[in-house]
């Protein structure tokens, strides 16, 4: 604890951008806190602000300079971290001159350091070059999830050169936790009361590559099979890295789910060869047979990409019968954009950006009714839900099964006339599903009497118990 002599400001926190950002800024909250500074959601609690930002495409870099600009025209002194900062760096500092430092995505850890030296007057750019820290379960955190949910990052980078993105050029490469750092977090999780742990990398599947001369995602799922968390979820699964001893894994550990997230981007091979994805052409179709043959219950999800430059009618027709013929549980859908600083931006015949949002709008259309009949099929099944929230006007509970991941997915809502203990924000809780529509389902919750002779099914089992669906 600091003195009053020696206490610190309170700093408030602005945060943008994906859930990899989201654990950059609970570092930097954490060492903030453990040097004694307050610290605030609330931008009108503090003269300075840190402001974690996305550049990945141009809306979110639209929205991080909007945020940036709005909180500078609120008289408030910037720090500017993450994405932006590292894309922009010093011109951020000339652009704005209530922005007192810039920190990059391989810098955050040294955000004490940044703070006490813009206390002392100067303008500082702590930005790396070429980004190389990755953080540990020895960095301080405070979360700002849910209390049973959180994240955790297993690498960091990408060895990827995808042409449509820029993320290595603002997070470097793959650079891989050792397994002993992030079970032990998961441990450290658990006792905080975490239920449900998602993994996030930029391509989870090659976890270890860099570190152990080979992807070790199957064994570090196995470890975490040790860890008292209800549900490990895996998010950014890359098609080639689902080998059979990775699908083994996702089978057999008990708390890991059979939900995989699969960025495919596109079907066609014209297409993948044209963002630099050429490896993924001739395994999609055969993976994904292999997931459903290995994995009956698996939830899929997948993004896609659509007005890529080069993109005729005939590529398209090509996505939409993939679409249909695959039917994934979940999709989301984006127009192209083009990124200055990815091979994609230069590239010649560019497809009209009405023509991309046509098409984008035509795939969801297409998507939809698939995924009203994957949620109808779970009518009837007896599942695990996190509760999450109350509604506050109908007074029924809102949570989610393990069909579906936070923010992206669905919900399940719970029928307020059930009314059994046990249902409250944080608890995990049997459920009957009884209807469903294209994306959320409804359900009544299970008395312990109405519990007697019925089989749970996998989703959500507890470490050591039986697997069985």
């Amino acid at each position: 604890m600091t003195s009053a002599t020696t206490a610190r400001p309170t700093v408030a926190f602005a945060h943008l951008g994906c859930e990899k950002n989201r654990v950059d800024t609970e570092h930097m909250l954490g060492l903030l806190a453990e040097a004694g500074y307050g610290i605030s959601a609330d931008e009108r609690d503090a003269a300075l602000v840190v402001v974690n930002t996305c550049s990945f495409i141009q809306d979110a870099r639209e929205e991080s300079v909007r945020t940036l600009v709005g909180l500078a025209e609120q008289g408030k002194e910037l720090i500017i971290a993450g994405c932006l900062a590292q894309h922009f760096q010093s011109e951020l500092l000339e652009a704005l001159p209530e922005a007192r430092a810039v920190v990059g995505t391989g810098d955050y850890q040294h955000i004490v350091e940044v703070l006490q030296r813009v206390e002392a007057g100067e303008r500082v750019e702590r930005v790396s070059s070429v980004p190389t820290f990755v953080g540990d379960h020895t960095l301080p955190r405070y979360r700002t999830t849910p209390e049973p949910v959180a994240y955790l990052k297993v690498a960091e980078g990408c060895d990827y050169r995808c042409a449509f993105c820029i993320i290595p050029s603002l997070r470097g490469n793959q650079r891989s936790r050792p397994i002993e750092s992030i079970v032990s977090e998961a441990h450290e999780l658990a006792a905080q009361g975490v239920k449900e742990l998602i993994l996030i990398s930029q391509i989870t599947t090659n976890y270890g590559l860099d570190l152990y001369g080979r992807p070790r995602l199957a064994d570090l799922l196995r470890a975490l099979g040790e860890v008292a968390i209800p549900w490990i979820r895996v998010h950014y699964a890359y098609p080639t890295g689902l080998t059979d001893e990775v699908l083994a894994a996702f089978r057999d550990v008990p708390n890991v789910l059979p939900y995989l997230d699969l960025p495919l981007q596109h079907s066609h091979p014209e297409i993948l060869r044209a963002m630099n994805r050429p490896w993924q052409r001739d395994v999609t179709s055969a993976v994904l047979d292999r997931i459903r043959e290995q994995l009956p219950d698996a939830v899929l999800r997948t993004t896609l990409i659509v007005g890529f430059p080069g993109e005729r009618d005939h590529h398209f027709d090509h996505l939409q019968e993939f679409l249909r013929r695959q039917r994934f549980d979940h999709v989301g859908v984006f127009a192209f954009s083009p990124e200055e600083g990815t091979a994609a931006a230069s590239l010649s015949d560019p497809v009209d950006s009405a023509i991309a949002a046509e098409r984008r709008d035509a795939l969801m259309r297409l998507q939809q009714p698939i995924a009203a009949e994957r949620n109808s099929a779970w009518v009837g099944r007896t599942v695990d839900v996190l509760v999450e929230q109350e509604n506050p006007v109908s007074g029924a509970m809102i949570g989610r099964c393990a069909r579906f991941a936070p923010d992206v997915d669905g919900l399940v809502r719970l029928s307020p006339r059930t009314g059994a203990p046990g249902a409250a924000p944080g608890s995990m809780v049997p459920a009957r599903i009884t209807a469903a529509d294209v994306y959320d389902l409804e359900a009544e919750l299970l008395t312990d009497e109405r519990l007697t002779g019925v089989r749970l099914t996998g989703e959500g089992r507890t470490p050591g118990t039986d697997s069985a669906h």
